[in-house]
């Protein structure tokens, strides 16, 4: 697969089947990028499991902390890493012999990652890789979010979003209805 651009359909398939992530490099101070998405996520009904080792037992937004993959004890569909380019084959590697035990579906590389000999592994265990993306920013892009939020993702048009559950939806959905 050419990991240079990745087709909406791709990217809102994965984000759509997608329902349980395993964060690792995930950080606990609220500063930092992976706590937002960590909240991101939550907030829009996805199951997070970050993944420190330093901050193991803890809590990252309500959700306890794992020292590695191997310690998560329910399916995940997702692992998004959240560390540099070169840790990204190590981890890569431990998604992969995790993969049947958690019922892993994909690789997930976060913004400025990317590791063509983790993502050529991944896909030759039966993997898909999206690398140098953020889920968060990509649902936002593919629901039509980002634009409420001011960002100009270059585009004018009036197609409905790719992700038919946008910002308005889960805030205005249930506004207008009638009563008798």
């Amino acid at each position: 697969m050419n990991h240079d651009r990745y087709d909406d359909a791709y990217i809102s398939g994965i984000l759509s089947e997608t329902r349980t992530v395993a964060m690792v490099g995930a950080s606990a101070n609220i500063n930092r990028p992976s706590y937002f998405v960590i909240k991101y996520l939550l907030g829009k009904g996805y199951a997070v499991h970050p993944i420190n080792p330093g901050l193991a037992g803890k809590e990252i937004q309500g959700c306890r902390v794992y020292a590695s993959l191997a310690e998560v004890p329910c399916p995940v569909d997702m692992v998004d890493i959240f560390r540099n380019s070169e840790a990204a084959l190590e981890v890569t590697r431990e998604a992969i012999a995790q993969k049947a035990r958690l019922g892993l579906k994909l690789v997930w590389m976060q913004l400025s990652v990317r590791n063509d000999e983790a993502a050529a592994e991944a896909e030759a265990a039966g993997l898909k890789v999206v690398m140098n993306r953020c889920p968060k920013i990509e649902y936002g892009r593919l629901s039509g979010e980002i634009g409420w939020m001011g960002v100009n993702a270059g585009v004018v048009s009036s197609r409905r979003p790719i992700l038919g559950a946008g910002v308005q939806n889960q805030i205005l959905g249930g506004a207008f209805k009638k009563t008798p």
